[in-house]
């Protein structure tokens, strides 16, 4: 594939990326609305999974072939993309209000999550290795939080009155839901693709790629999700799809690369880990004060997130 080429495919990949996004949330918000599930709930679910899916493909294809060593620097990367770039690109756009049981469940929920992630790749006394059996309890974590989001959303719906919601009808919402996620992977797929051809042809190295380029390219799709959210009043759906696509690429994308094929990690990766653990921390202290990510707090993730890269970059 020429440089010529890779750059083509990457801009038609943007441009199915943002389409995507575009009808995904619509539908979305939709759904959410006519079944009279909150938007905060769809975003940590629905949104968070389907816009995590590259991610999810890149991790677990790997596994599959032998090449796993790339799913624990995805995750790490996807997550701090999201959290420094995502939502604070999408606060320096609109601050975004945080709800209470943000700050009190799902965020600590996240923190809680990246800790036991840096601890398991220390597998008791086996440092530098994620085992099969992290992997599965992984797995089984995220199928008792997405049961507690279930039941979460079962006490909000018991406690609405009934209303009738004017708009497109369900099946329809569900048919552009599915083809928005479809526009996403696609364009998800075509931009690591032509993202990674680049980068090789500027001698980049595959553990940088990992960690920037596949990372980058894979939260692209949390990216332009969560800027259509915030441009269409979602803020909700903004801040659980960050939220959301970081507990899912642990508990989901790393359990599932893990209990394929146990996963050898670096020591270069456990310092990567520490710091994506620093962020989550800063992030949450951000978000607690006066529960709103303002313009200016969301200006200095992006700034902490660019010095990251900067310093991927020097130490590579």
């Amino acid at each position: 594939m020429s440089i010529l080429i890779s750059f083509v495919l990457l801009i038609v990949g943007f441009a199915l990326l943002i389409k995507g996004a575009d009808i995904f949330v619509d539908s979305a918000s939709a759904i959410a609305k006519r079944l009279r599930i909150p938007s905060m709930v769809i975003g940590l679910t629905v949104v968070s999974m389907g816009t995590s899916l590259p991610e999810a493909s890149v991790s677990i294809a790997g596994s599959m072939a032998g090449a796993n060593e790339i799913a624990i620097s995805n995750v790490i990367g996807s997550n701090m993309f999201n959290v420094l770039i995502v939502a604070g690109l999408a606060a320096v756009l609109r601050p975004i209000a945080i709800e209470k049981a943000t700050l009190k469940i799902d965020y600590p929920v996240c923190i809680a999550a990246s800790i036991l992630m840096l601890a398991m790749c220390f597998d008791f006394g086996n440092p530098g290795m994620l085992s099969r059996i992290d992997g599965i309890i992984l797995l089984a974590l995220m199928v008792a939080y997405i049961c507690f989001l279930i039941k979460t959303t079962k006490d909000y719906q018991a406690n609405l009155q009934e209303e009738e919601y004017i708009g497109q009808s369900l099946w329809k919402s569900i048919v552009f839901g599915i083809l928005g996620v479809a526009a996403i992977i696609w364009g998800g797929d075509l931009t690591v693709d032509a993202a990674v051809e680049i980068a090789a042809f500027f001698g980049m190295s595959e553990t940088l790629i990992g960690l920037t380029v596949i990372a980058v390219g894979t939260s692209l799709p949390e990216l332009v999700t969560s800027v259509m959210a915030i441009r269409k009043g979602e803020n909700d759906i903004a801040i659980g799809n960050v939220i959301g696509s970081n507990i899912f690429n642990i508990f989901f994308v790393l359990g599932m690369s893990a209990a394929i094929s146990p996963i050898p990690v670096a020591s270069v990766a456990l310092i990567d880990g520490a710091v994506m653990l620093g962020v989550m921390f800063i992030s949450y202290a951000l978000c607690a004060t006066a529960k709103t990510l303002a313009k200016r707090e969301g200006a200095l993730m992006v700034m902490l997130y660019l010095a990251y890269m900067v310093y991927a970059i020097i130490r590579n």
